[in-house]
């Protein structure tokens, strides 16, 4: 037998060893690129789940945000004040009512026209006066509390509307001319009361 015959078949053999062994390192370093595959989707997916969750806590900060609900009503609330005030409450009459008995019992032993004019009638003019005058008062600052609640705390999702902007403003103006009239009222600016001549003659 020829033993060049015999080398032969053994260099395919060889070769296909070889061939395997590359294949089995592509195949090792496909498994090996799989896999940091897999770690950076798995990456990917950590960072889309962070920017979610940063989506839901800004809803959730856009939803607790103030809605302009109490801005609107403190604005109807000083333009029912400022009506209130200059109109009169149920509270003025029966403060006016008590100052009123109260100067009956100190002028019931006698007293001058000028004493029982300022007991009875004087008294309670002005406990009224003063009652309007607090209601006024109450509907300016609550007017002024809502225009001015949007520049402070949390930002509101929408604009302050216009009608509340208007209402409030109202509140502000007839509380304004509840305390003058209140004022003048109290100090006797504006009507002052009967002189003690005038009932004499």
């Amino acid at each position: 037998m020829n033993p060049t015959t015999s080398k032969t078949p053994i260099a395919p053999a060889a070769e296909g060893d070889h061939e395997e062994k590359v294949a089995d390192h592509l195949d090792e370093g496909a498994i090996e690129a799989e896999g940091e595959r897999a770690v950076s989707d798995g990456s990917g997916l950590d960072a889309d789940l962070d920017h979610d969750l940063e989506d839901d806590l800004e809803d959730e900060d856009s939803d607790r945000a103030p809605s302009g609900l109490g801005a609107a009503a403190a604005a109807v609330v000083a333009a029912g004040l400022g009506v209130v005030g200059l109109t009169g409450a149920w509270t003025g009459r029966v403060v006016a009512e008590r100052e009123t008995l109260l100067g009956q019992m100190k002028t019931a032993s006698g007293g001058s026209v000028a004493r029982q004019i300022s007991e009875i009638y004087g008294d309670a003019w002005h406990s009224t006066a003063l009652v309007n005058g607090l209601f006024a008062l109450l509907a300016l600052l609550v007017g002024v509390f809502a225009l001015v609640r949007p520049a402070f705390g949390a930002p509101a999702k929408d604009p302050q509307p216009g009608w509340v902007r208007a209402v409030a403003t109202a509140g502000i103006a007839l509380g304004v001319l509840g305390v003058l009239i209140s004022v003048g009222m109290y100090f006797d600016l504006i009507v002052a009361l009967p002189a003690a001549s005038a009932a004499a003659g």
